[in-house]
C-alpha cells in the first residue's frame, strides 16, 4: 500500500479488530474506578515468569482505556510472561478550546495513578498472580503509555520535592517504550495527537513548569536499561520524537536502544497479527530473561 495515510488506517483497523481478552484477575490500587490493574497469567512455561507491567496509550484521553491493549497483553502472556495491565485516570469532558477530542490527561491525577500503581504492583501481583516473578519486572507502554512508562522509570530523578519522587531507582529490569511521546518539545512542534502534550500539562500557562516533572527527555540519565521501539512510517508519533529522546539521552551520557522498524506505523507494535509485535516481545525478553 503506497499511501502512508491509507496504510496507517489499515494498520489501526487491524490492531483494533481483535476481541478484548478478559484478565485472569483484577485488583484495585485505589478507590477510583479507573484505579485498577488486570493480571494475565503466563500460558505454560516456567513456574515463575518475568512480570511485564503494561501501560496503554490513547493520548491520555478518556475514550481510550486498557481494553484495546488486551490482545497485546494476552499475546505476551502466550509468550510466557506474566502481565499486569494498568488503568489510570485520563482526561475527559470538553476540550479547552472547543471542538475536537476530549482533553488529554488529568494533572496531577494521571501521574498520581501511575506512581501508585507501580508502587502497588509487587504486593498485588503476589496476591493475584503467584506465578509472577516480581524480581524480574519489565515496564512497557505504547504511545502515551510509552511516555508514562519512561516517566515511571525515572521517578528517582524527578525534581526535589516532587510527590512522585523515589529515593532510589525503581526495581526494574528495564523499559521497552513503544512509539512513546518521549520528547515533549519535539512532540509539540509536530502537533502530536492534536496538541495532547500541552493539554496533559494543563495548558500553555502551566506547561513550562510542569514539563520538568513529566517530560521523559528532561529526566535523564535514569540508569535503567531502556529500549525504544519505533516504526519508521509512524504518522501518529513520528520517529523524530524518538530520535530527539535518544539524542537527549546521549547528551546526558546515557545510551538508549532505538529499534527502528522499516515499513511499520504506529499500531503494529501492539497488534498480535503483525510481525512488529513479535519484535516487541523479543525486546522485552532480552531484558526480562
Amino acid at each position: 500500500m503506497s499511501d502512508p495515510a491509507a496504510r496507517g488506517a489499515a494498520e489501526e483497523a487491524s490492531a483494533f479488530s481483535h476481541p478484548a481478552v478478559a484478565p485472569d484477575a483484577s485488583a484495585a490500587y485505589g478507590e477510583h474506578p479507573d484505579q485498577v490493574i488486570d493480571f494475565y497469567a503466563p500460558r505454560g512455561g516456567a513456574t515463575r515468569a518475568p512480570l511485564v507491567v503494561a501501560l496503554h496509550g490513547g493520548a491520555w484521553r478518556s475514550p481510550y482505556d486498557r481494553a484495546h491493549l488486551t490482545p497485546f497483553v494476552d499475546f505476551l502472556a502466550r509468550r510466557g510472561f506474566a502481565v499486569a495491565s494498568v488503568e489510570y485516570r485520563r482526561g475527559g469532558g470538553l476540550p479547552r478550546q472547543g471542538g475536537g477530542a476530549p482533553v488529554a490527561g488529568r494533572w496531577p491525577e494521571t501521574f498520581d495513578d501511575v506512581a501508585a500503581a507501580l508502587d502497588a504492583v509487587p504486593e498485588l501481583a503476589a496476591a493475584h498472580l503467584p506465578r509472577a516473578d516480581t524480581g524480574r519486572i519489565v515496564l512497557t507502554g505504547h504511545s502515551a503509555g510509552g511516555q508514562l512508562a519512561l516517566w515511571a522509570a525515572a521517578r528517582h530523578v524527578l525534581p526535589a520535592g516532587s510527590p512522585w519522587r523515589l529515593s532510589g531507582p525503581p526495581p526494574l529490569r528495564g523499559v521497552v517504550a513503544l512509539a512513546p511521546v518521549a520528547h515533549f518539545g519535539r512532540a509539540v512542534e509536530l502537533g502530536v495527537c492534536g496538541g495532547a502534550v500541552t493539554e496533559l500539562l494543563g495548558g500553555p500557562d502551566a506547561a513550562g513548569e510542569r514539563a520538568a516533572s513529566a517530560d521523559p527527555s528532561r529526566l535523564l540519565p535514569t540508569g535503567i536499561a531502556t529500549i525504544v521501539v519505533q516504526g519508521r512510517d509512524d504518522l501518529v508519533v513520528p520517529p523524530a520524537v524518538a530520535d530527539a529522546y535518544a539524542d537527549a539521552a546521549a547528551a546526558a551520557g546515557e545510551v538508549v536502544g532505538l529499534t527502528l522498524l522499516e515499513g511499520v506505523g504506529h499500531f503494529p507494535l501492539i497488534d498480535p497479527a503483525a510481525d512488529a509485535c513479535a519484535v516487541v516481545a523479543e525486546e522485552i525478553a532480552q531484558l526480562a530473561w
